[in-house]
């Protein structure tokens, strides 16, 4: 099997998984006015961007792929600083 498609794959489910859990904060926070949880859903939303536009760069735009690493690597640490910080707020 083609490396190409699994990867594609993969980043498919990522992006799926990633807009649940990114839509189910939201609707939490929505639900509960938590700061915490919308750091969450941000948080969350940071990561999955981060894994669409290096898909989009990659795939459909033909970008550099170390621009492309650059690109998704900067956003999911700025993600995971949300994260981190939605767990650390009260």
């Amino acid at each position: 099997m083609n490396v190409t498609v699994i990867v594609i794959a993969l980043k498919t489910l990522t992006l799926v998984l990633g807009g649940l859990i990114t839509y189910f904060a939201f609707k939490a926070y929505r639900r509960t006015g938590s700061p915490a949880l919308r750091s969450l859903a941000i948080g969350f939303g940071v990561v999955t961007l981060g894994a669409l536009l290096a898909g989009l760069a990659d795939q459909a735009f033909n970008v550099n792929m170390d621009f492309v690493l650059v690109i998704e690597s900067t956003l999911t640490a700025l993600g995971f600083a949300a994260i981190a910080y939605s767990l650390y707020a009260e």
